[in-house]
């Protein structure tokens, strides 16, 4: 199906459900169905700091499914890689939501995996996500450290064991997220486009934007997305391996977009934060972890409120693909060990990588 319909306003819960009667999300489940909600927990942080979904947009959707006849659902969900998922349950408001709704929360990090291939790759998945009838997927839009998009197609992410969630790193990020959406069908995406962080994905830099995006095409959702953003859906390498795959499809000019709410749009000026692919230029990242690579993404960006960045004499390295490689320069994260200067981290908070870099930039500690 290829529409789309954006929901604008300040009232979130109220907006889900428009926009899920606007596209009659009804009609494509069956009340007897398996339903899981996939929000974006990635860190144990409210959703007012741009990181997280709403838990009022995942409750506007409980309460659709509920007049709908549909109850047996589970909110389903593995936090980023050295963060608790159950903490962030707590913090954003799902614990409150589960008791108030009747419904499961589930770990994914405690959960069983099966290995299914696709697009030429074997992944390891969750179980529960595998066993579901229908998939809701609730990402919040926004940017990430290295890919730019962080949206419907990568927020599957949070399906796949954490081990898993390191060699989707070493492998590159794209070709496995898109893999992963071939393996694993998404029936319906719920976009929270209230506040999202439109410089980085862990959140701190919140924007708001006040609109919910829903449509049955997570290829077509994270096109649109990151044309809303400023971004060239081209340069998004994973949408245009998505749509190879036949997970979707990248056309917007066929899809009919349907817009609700349009006089309570906000400004276009406010959907634009460059500063991370503007320090990207001070990083030598192979095949790095985004909780690493953010942590560094937040140093330099301490570096550059003192103008301190463009002193650095040479560019940071970082990621799996240093490991084991000797080396002279200014290395990050245990997988930099083996360069000459490093500082150790699995991963490094980036107060101490501030602290590392200041003498590199010829800056005395005392």
């Amino acid at each position: 199906m290829s529409n789309l319909v954006v929901t604008y306003g300040i009232k979130p819960k109220e907006m889900v459900q428009e926009a899920l009667a606007a596209i009659d999300a009804a009609s494509t489940i069956n009340s007897n169905d398996q339903i899981g909600i996939k929000p974006n927990l990635v860190v144990d942080k409210p959703s007012a700091l741009g990181a997280t979904t709403s838990v009022k947009v995942v409750a506007g959707i409980i309460e659709y499914l509920h007049k709908a006849g549909c109850h047996n659902i589970v909110v389903l969900e593995s936090s980023s890689i050295a963060h608790s998922t159950a903490r962030a349950f707590s913090v954003c408001g799902y614990d409150k939501l589960a008791t108030h709704y009747d419904v499961k929360l589930i770990d994914l990090k405690k959960d069983k995996t099966g290995t299914v291939t696709a697009a030429g790759l074997n992944l390891s998945l969750c179980q529960t996500a595998l066993e579901l009838d229908y998939l809701i997927n609730v990402p919040v839009l926004k940017s990430h450290c290295q890919t730019g998009l962080t949206c419907a197609l990568k927020n599957l992410k949070g399906c796949i064991p954490d081990r898993e969630k390191r060699r989707f790193h070493s492998l590159g990020l794209h070709r496995p997220i898109a893999a992963l959406n071939a393996a694993l069908k998404t029936s319906l995406v719920v976009v929270d486009g209230m506040c999202g962080d439109l410089t980085f994905e862990e959140g701190g830099n919140p924007v708001s934007m006040n609109r919910i995006i829903v449509g049955f095409d997570p290829v077509l959702v994270d096109t649109y997305a990151a044309e809303l953003i400023g971004l060239d859906p081209n340069s998004i390498e994973y949408i245009n391996l998505a749509e190879q795959f036949g997970v979707g499809s990248a056309n917007l000019k066929k899809a009919e977009i349907i817009e609700l709410g349009v006089d309570k749009r906000p400004p276009l000026e406010t959907l634009a934060s460059p500063l991370a692919r503007q320090l990207s230029k001070y990083i030598d990242a192979r095949s790095a972890c985004s909780i690493c690579y953010g942590s560094l993404i937040h140093a330099l960006a301490r570096l550059k409120e003192d103008h301190l960045q463009s002193r650095l004499p040479e560019k940071i390295k970082i990621g799996q693909g240093f490991r084991g490689r000797k080396g002279n320069g200014i290395g990050v994260g245990a997988c930099t060990a083996a360069i000459s200067s490093n500082l150790p981290g699995c991963p490094p908070k980036a107060k101490a990588i501030v602290e590392f870099l200041r003498p590199h930039c010829g800056i005395k500690v005392l």
